[in-house]
């Protein structure tokens, strides 16, 4: 597993570095969001460690050029611990937050977390429909791409995992705790305001018209479900 470390912090680095190569990992650093810019556009890397404040650019603003171009999961880091902060990382389209100080162990668990997403079982992979038509939507899921009306929308893997969960079972509804526990994790320590976070992102970049759903609606007190009964599942 290939990390990248973000921090200007170089002791912070230094120990989150030293850390995750004792557990075979192997790890990339950067000390400013110019530099972390670069290494992300040139370098393939199965997570990113992203801390908020930084020189030239702010994890902020990497974080939201990233998603340009990549969806490569990524954990914020902030040390201010505000609420603010950690709804702010996820609009602008990562994928955790962690707040400083922090455990080493709090991080291992968070990046495995993620990892066991990204890597389920492939035999039950098989089991599944790779891909999804639903009207003029189209979800290849072995390829983790998204077309609507035949153009790709680019999604974070949070925001596809919640997807792909509500189309293979349209019509039930999902309470904002069981997708914590089925999209992130049963030892997740987020709130249903992860959940809104994310389900306002996804309906801003495939509905037509967020306001009026036509995929992802809301049942008031309870849930979110995805409308309609002819996906391939």
């Amino acid at each position: 597993m290939r990390v990248l470390v973000v921090d200007d912090e170089k002791l912070i680095v230094k120990g989150i570095r030293f850390s995750l190569e004792q557990d075979g990992m192997e790890v990339a650093c950067a000390y400013d969001g110019e530099e972390a810019l670069e290494l992300i556009r040139n370098e393939q890397f199965d997570i990113v460690l992203l801390d908020l404040m930084l020189p030239k650019l702010s994890g902020m603003e990497v974080c939201q050029q990233v998603r340009e171009f990549s969806k490569v999961p990524i954990i914020m880091i902030t040390a201010k611990g505000e609420d603010m902060d950690k709804i702010m990382g996820l609009e602008y389209g990562a994928d955790d937050y962690i707040t400083k100080p922090f455990n080493i162990l709090e991080v291992k668990a968070r990046i495995k977390a993620i990892i066991r997403r990204l890597n389920t079982d492939k035999s039950a992979d098989e089991e599944k429909e790779s891909v999804l038509e639903i009207s003029d939507m189209r979800l290849e899921t072995e390829d983790r791409r998204l077309y609507i009306a035949g153009k790709e929308i680019n999604l974070t893997s949070k925001e596809f995992d919640v997807l792909e969960l509500l189309v293979r079972n349209p019509n039930k509804v999902y309470s904002r705790e069981k997708l914590l526990e089925l999209v992130w994790d049963s030892d997740y320590p987020g709130d249903g305001r992860t959940v809104d976070v994310h389900i306002r992102r996804l309906r801003e970049k495939i509905e037509p018209n967020p306001s009026e759903p036509k995929y992802v609606h809301t049942k008031w007190g309870v849930g979110y479900y995805f409308k309609g009964t002819d996906a391939n599942n």
